[in-house]
């Protein structure tokens, strides 16, 4: 109990270390370019206080459950030998952890908002709500097509550097015809799919199924998988911006 206690709270000062700088840059300028007092004080300090525990219990939670479950299912699914079931649970992976991404959410919703008023879309909640929810299942699906690549690569021992190569120089020949309404949107998502949820658990996967596998290095081999988890959203949200 003690030792865990003792983690716990090595993990509280590793956050606040992290957070540091940060609350440094913002109380030099707030106080010496800006030169004025720091609103609301109390409420800051506060609230920077939960950012501290929530990181701490994010992070610890996260080595205690996510990064050792994604590890040993991938060694469980190695073990089996059957390719099938590693790739449907590869793709399953990729499209529930994207679905369930607060950020993912969160940029699908304000782009059906901007689209709506802009006039892309129809000005209604219905409109809204379908455009938000299309644009989300279009992230969440790529992203698993990506992980099936990804883990493909894996078992292959394929180079990932053609792969990456290849897959930006699609993207930037998309963005040349792609609408222009479409190519920001189709950018950030490839950047807020890869957060909180989604890296991981993708990222225990990959180096999971790399060290379980001979011939393969953990090192070399296990990384790079959120590397197309942040690439084919941009495809295929430009894609879906062609279409709708």
């Amino acid at each position: 109990m003690n030792q865990a206690f003792f983690a716990l709270l090595k993990s509280m000062g590793d956050s606040l270390r992290d957070l540091l700088p940060i609350i440094l840059v913002i109380a030099f300028f707030q106080l010496f370019v800006l030169q004025q007092p720091i609103p609301d004080f109390i409420d800051i300090l506060l609230g920077t206080f939960f950012v501290v525990l929530g990181l701490t219990f994010f992070i610890y939670g996260l080595n205690m459950s996510l990064f050792p479950i994604g590890d040993s299912m991938a060694h469980a699914f190695a073990r089996k030998g059957s390719v099938g079931w590693l790739l449907l649970f590869a793709f399953a992976l990729g499209f529930g952890t994207t679905v369930a991404e607060p950020a993912l959410i969160a940029v699908s919703k304000e782009a059906a908002t901007v689209a709506a008023t802009a006039g892309f879309i129809e000005q209604s909640t219905d409109a809204r709500h379908s455009y938000a929810t299309s644009l989300r299942y279009t992230v969440a699906v790529s992203v698993g097509l990506a992980i099936v690549i990804g883990v493909l690569r894996i078992l292959r021992g394929w180079s990932i550097h053609y792969m990456i190569m290849g897959g930006y120089l699609l993207v930037v020949a998309m963005t040349a015809v792609a609408p222009e309404e479409i190519i920001g949107i189709a950018y950030d998502s490839g950047g807020v799919t890869t957060s909180t949820i989604t890296v991981p658990l993708v990222t225990a996967l990959g180096v999971g199924l790399a060290s379980s596998i001979e011939g393969r290095s953990p090192l070399v081999d296990g990384f790079g998988l959120i590397a197309f988890a942040s690439l084919t959203p941009i495809i295929f949200v430009m894609g879906f911006g062609m279409l709708v």
